[in-house]
């Protein structure tokens, strides 16, 4: 006789647009406190709610099977195994800890040290945990406002060039919105791409193109932590809803091997110290002291057309010094602690410069990196 799924009281039902990692939650402190019945009532408005959950057919074949005798192992009551069921057991355990794990509400990120006014999200990437975080910006406070399961690379991140299945890390833009309509299935609703290699990438020799947020084919629901080619992969109803919060252009991507979260104070102390690096920049290049200039930048400097230090600082120094009593200004600035093992800032900003009756202004992107017990430039172009 087929077993009928229990039946579901007032006080059980769910909404379908409940976040599938709380569910899963559910699911399994009903089973810690023996409550077998519950729990298969939660996972069957799992299933309900996202059909194409393997992850959700698994553990409810596990439930099926509890009725009849123990089970020892996940995923004892389904006919999956090997690579497969080591995949399901990856994507719960990243589920899992994640929810269980999100940042405090006094928290910050501390890759955001600072956005422009007209910058209103910011999403960051933590590879190890296979997640997602998008914040809000409300005249400089950050808040979170949603976090989201993620597939990354196949074979993780720092991605160096094409067809490597990696993700890279850093910081990106979204560069444009791509409908579902006018891609393969493949993509699900929707892309995000990025505009990976940024300047940083190219500097380093790193390759390769189309890294995107991205949905899911219509006859999935998720991917395991590892399974795209260096996408970040999220479920159809997750990107539909960063899809349609973000501002092209304009919305950064931060991707890191590991997002650290830290409080209010710790925060603000990394906001003073990246705007100082920049007021003493702003103040050497406003006195045309060309030693004090040349202070700021790195031995390992690298130009857009690889230039080293002295052939760019010269090129540089012809227009410093046709100004006449300089006043040098920065606008709409943004700092970011850029993803990897240097300890290294990127700035950009608007340099307004006037001198005499004329001026000009430039978008300017630096990146500080940290060299023994100095912070130097060690790339600097227009944007």
């Amino acid at each position: 006789m087929a077993r009928t799924r229990p039946q579901k009281m007032p006080s059980e039902q769910i909404s379908s647009t409940a976040n599938p990692d709380q569910l899963l939650i559910e699911v399994y402190k009903s089973l810690a406190e023996n409550k077998l019945q519950n729990a298969q009532v939660k996972i069957d408005e799992l299933i309900d709610a996202y059909p194409h959950f393997q992850l959700a057919h698994l553990i409810r074949g596990d439930l099926l099977l509890m009725h009849t005798r123990p089970v020892a192992s996940f995923g004892a009551g389904a006919n999956v195994q090997g690579e497969k069921l080591k995949e399901l057991r990856d994507e719960a355990a990243a589920r899992i800890r994640s929810f269980r794990e999100r940042p405090a509400p006094d928290l910050l990120p501390r890759p955001v040290i600072q956005l422009r006014e007209d910058q209103k999200q910011v999403i960051l990437v933590d590879a190890k945990k296979s997640r997602l975080y998008l914040y809000e910006n409300n005249a400089g406070q950050l808040r979170l406002i949603s976090d989201h399961y993620i597939s990354q690379g196949k074979f993780g991140t720092n991605k160096f060039k094409e067809g490597d299945q990696k993700t890279p890390l850093g910081v990106y833009y979204i560069t444009s919105r791509l409908s579902g309509s006018k891609l393969p299935d493949f993509y699900g609703p929707g892309a995000l791409p990025l505009n990976y290699p940024n300047e940083w990438d190219k500097i380093n020799g790193r390759s390769g193109s189309g890294i995107w947020l991205h949905g899911m084919p219509s006859s999935s629901f998720s991917r395991p932590p590892l399974a795209s080619d260096g996408c970040v992969v999220l479920t159809n109803p997750d990107f539909l809803k960063i899809a349609a919060s973000v501002d092209i252009g304009r919305t950064p991507v931060i991707i890191s091997e590991h997002i650290e979260f830290v409080n209010q104070a710790k925060w603000s102390l990394d906001k003073q110290f990246a705007a100082k690096l920049l007021e003493d920049w702003r103040l050497d290049l406003e006195s045309q002291n060309a030693n004090r200039i040349f202070a700021n930048y790195s031995r390992n400097f690298r130009a857009n057309q690889g230039e080293d230090l002295n052939s760019w600082f010269s090129k540089q120094r012809q227009t410093w010094d046709s100004w006449v009593t300089p006043i040098v200004k920065v606008k709409d600035v943004t700092h970011f602690i850029y993803p990897g093992k240097d300890e290294m800032i990127v700035s950009t900003f608007t340099q307004e410069v006037t001198s005499g009756k004329t001026r000009a202004s430039t978008r300017k992107r630096q990146y500080w990196r940290k060299e023994a017990a100095k912070w130097r430039i060690v790339y600097e172009s227009n944007v």
